[in-house]
Formats: C-alpha cells, structure tokens, sequence
C-alpha cells in the first residue's frame, strides 16, 4: 500500500490560495480517479476538485473555513499495491507539466485543473516530534536575552549531545513532569506559531467549545491532541479578564467576519480601480415603455419560447450596438506602456451578486450575438453565478460591464469600473412615472441610466454619445435597424 497526498492545485489565472469549502468525503471513505472530493474558494469562485487517485482516504489535512497556500497537501489517500515487479506509481508531476483537463499525465496521473503542481516555497506541516519539558529555573536570574533558536534534532544514529546548561528561568523551581499531563496547557514558545497536531473531527469539537488548540500539549502519539484533552481544556477554569467588554448575559455589540476569498479579490479591486482611473459619471432617464411593448409580443413569439427575456437582454444588445458607433468604451488604459488597448469583440460583464460577494462573468463575443441567442447566454450565466458554478476563466477578459441595480428596486447609483475596462453601465429600475409626451402629461415605463467611464481614455463627448445611444435603443428598438 502507498499513502498519496493530494496537493492544493492552482485553480487557475495564477491564483496562490484557496480557502477549504466543504469535504465530500471523510476518512475511510472509498474515493475513484475524478471523483469531486472538496469545494475550494478561490479569490475568483467557488470550485470543485476531482480527486487524481484511487484508493480509501486516511485523513483530511486541512479543515472547513482554513486557507492554505498551493502546493499544500490537504488529504492523504492509501492507494492499491503496486504490480509484482513493477515500480510504485510517481508522486504528482510538478507545476511544469501542461496537461489538459482529464488528460493523462507522465506517471499515470490525471491532469484535474491547469498549473497543478507544488508551490515553491509552500507551508508544510509541522514534523510530528515532541518537545522535550522545559527545565524551570528562578525568574530573578532571567536575563534580556534575545528569544533563543529552536534546537535542530539530531540523527538517529548520533550521539547523544552533552546536555546544556540551562539559562536563569522565569519562576521557582518545581521538578518537572516526565509528560504533560492530558489537556494541560502548553507554555507559549519563543518560536513561531505551529499548527497544532489533530484530526478534523477533534477540530471541529475544539471549535464548538471555544477551546485553542495552539494552547494544549497533545496526550495521544507523537502529540497528536485528542478529544479527551479538548474535553478536559474546555473544563478548565477560564480566568476572568480584567475588564469586560460586554456585560454577563448582555448581546455582543459587534461581530467580525474575515475577509477573503472573492469578497477580498472584490475589495482590492474596487479600492485600485477607484484611485487609479479618474471617473466620470452621467445620467439619463429614459421612456422605455416602447421597449417593454416588444418584450410582451417577443415573449409571445416561437424564436423566444422558453427563455426569460428580460430588460438586461435589451440593455446588453443596446450597448453591443452602441459601442460599434464608440469603441472608446470597449477598451482599456495601459499605464506600463501609455496606450489604448481596443478590443474586437465584446465580452459582456454582467455583475451578479451571489452569496459569496460580487462576481462579474462575461459573455465572450456578445456582439455577434442576436437578441434570442443573449437571453440565453445571459441566462445561464446569472444562474450559475448565483448557484456558485462560475469557473474562474468565465471571470477574465472581460470588455464592458452592466450591474443591473433596478431588479433590488434602486434607481441608479455611481457605478465603479471593472479593473481592465473602461466603461460601466448601471441599469436602474423600471416603473411608471409621469412623463410629457407631445405636450401632454401621461404614465409611462421609464428607467434611470448612469454611465462610469474612465477619462483617461473616454471622452465626455464619447462618453455623453454612447449614453445617449444606448438610451435612445431602448426608447426606440425600431432604432436598431438603422445601427
């Protein structure tokens, strides 16, 4: 039998971390090559990995909720005993190979995501070693010292080292226990900070009792802590704090919530695209009860059978029209070489919001597209946003960004460019509202445009032009022949 650890992939666009999601399997478990065996979340989406062996697995590393760096192993597998005669199987190939998805790689193994490989320089687990008890000493005698290296364990075969002398310690004397007791507290070392040694299930049970797992000394082999020693931790006395934030028995004021994964990707973005491109932003109000009438007979009509056309499948068409007319819109500032970068095509972004933060997926090639055929694309791509099944390449490229603010009832807002793009449209919502037509007031449709673009490459004449295009498509879709 060999144990294989499986090693946190690179999920794409050169990503460094990934947050551990949920486990689909549990030690002791039969697992099959491509089997999905945990969700990670990237700064990008959430994703499933296929698992690149088979064999029963013996341990999740890493739990729920902790993010880790890739090329960390994060579950052992035991796989089948090699053929008589023949070598075991190769360890995963490195971050050198090129395979495909699904391909087979050198040694066997199935390619499960591009960039698959150990990081350099990766976070590995601490060795399973115990330290051996301090030797306490009178604490009059401690000197200011700088905190002392810790010591590097000798090979099997070496003598044993002449023993050293200890310095002055930091309370009295007290012969020490030949082992920590089980649930006994660990001094805090000078060291750095070390993953405590236990099971997933032990973690879990550390967590719903409040307990710190860096704080105890494990009592099962080679240190590992064990659900006794958290059980009997959680027993312990707690010291009251010198001060009490909050009093016994009264509701917390506050609570803190990390920030990663897409959440903090979407954070850092806004905050470079905010103080890096100087926006500009302008409205329009526009009639779109012409617009809303085609809706009802399109919705009617064989060609549109089963799709769910919405005021975003007109308000994509109307910008893949309009930014014919000014492709400044569909383009990009490039500080390093002080250039404008025009595109081809446009790749459609549509912000959607999911539970997981914001995430902007794009419709490659959205102006080829008729009117039929983006209800559709736009379609899927809203729900497996919302259902977290965006794939992280679905998320980059993208030319042109619409967040549709109307469908949470807001009228408009101001509009942050997406990083890479130059222009950003908010749609607002669509109600009745008086309005003058030949001179007279009447109820019609209307709803509230506003255009974010950056004026490093947009200018307020361009800007102004493609705004009042777009406007003027959905007040007159009869206008679209014309474009």
């Amino acid at each position: 039998m060999a144990i294989q650890q499986f090693l946190l992939p690179d999920a794409g666009e050169g990503l460094t971390e990934a947050e551990i999601l949920t486990w689909h399997v549990a030690p002791g478990d039969t697992v099959t090559v491509n089997q999905v065996i945990v969700e990670i979340e990237t700064a990008k989406a959430a994703v499933e990995l296929p698992c690149p062996y088979a064999g029963v697995v013996t341990e999740l590393l890493v739990e729920p909720g902790v993010t880790v760096a890739v090329g960390v192993p994060i579950i052992s597998i035991e796989t089948g005993s090699p053929a008589s005669g023949s070598p075991a199987p190769a360890a995963p190939a490195a971050a050198a190979s090129t395979g495909k998805i699904g391909e087979e790689m050198p040694g066997g193994r199935i390619a499960t995501l591009v960039g698959y490989g150990p990081r350099s320089g990766a976070a590995v687990r601490r060795a399973r070693t115990t330290p051996a008890p301090a030797v306490p000493t009178p604490a009059a005698e401690v000197p200011d010292l700088p905190p002392t290296p810790q010591p590097v364990a000798a090979p099997a075969a070496a003598a044993p080292a002449a023993p050293v002398a200890a310095p002055a310690a930091a309370a009295p004397a007290a012969p020490a226990p030949d082992a920590p007791a089980r649930g006994q507290v660990a001094a805090a070392a000078a060291g750095p900070r070390t993953v405590p040694l236990a099971k997933p299930p032990v973690r879990a049970l550390a967590r719903s009792l409040g307990v710190d797992l860096a704080a105890l000394a494990g009592s099962g082999p080679d240190g590992v802590i064990t659900r006794d020693d958290v059980r009997t931790a959680s027993a312990a006395p707690v010291p009251e704090p010198a001060t009490a934030a909050v009093a016994p028995g009264a509701p917390a004021l506050e609570r803190r919530v990390p920030v990663k994964g897409v959440r903090r990707a979407t954070a850092a973005a806004m905050v470079a695209s905010a103080f890096t491109a100087p926006h500009v932003t302008e409205f329009l109000t526009v009639d779109v009860t012409p617009m809303m009438e085609l809706r009802a007979r399109l919705k009617a009509h064989p060609d549109f059978a089963g799709l769910r056309l919405t005021p975003l499948t007109f308000a994509a068409k109307a910008v893949c029209l309009a930014a014919a007319r000014t492709p400044d819109v569909n383009a990009r500032y490039d500080a390093d070489t002080q250039e404008i970068v025009y595109f081809s095509q446009v790749n459609l972004g549509i912000a959607a919001a999911t539970p997981r933060g914001l995430m902007v997926p794009n419709v490659r090639g959205a102006q080829a597209l008729s009117l039929a055929e983006l209800a559709a694309a736009l379609g899927e791509l809203t729900t497996t946003a919302r259902e977290g099944r965006t794939p992280p390449a679905a998320m980059t490229g993208g030319t042109f960004t619409i967040t549709n603010v109307g469908v949470f009832g807001v009228d408009t807002g101001t509009p942050i460019i997406n990083p890479g793009e130059s222009a950003i449209l908010a749609l607002g919502a669509i109600k009745p509202a008086p309005w003058v037509v030949d001179g007279e007031l009447a109820v019609r449709t209307v709803c509230q445009l506003a255009l974010s673009f950056d004026h490093r490459v947009v200018d307020g004449q361009q800007g102004s032009r493609f705004l009042a295009d777009v406007g003027a498509l959905l007040a007159d879709p009869g206008l679209a022949m014309t474009y």
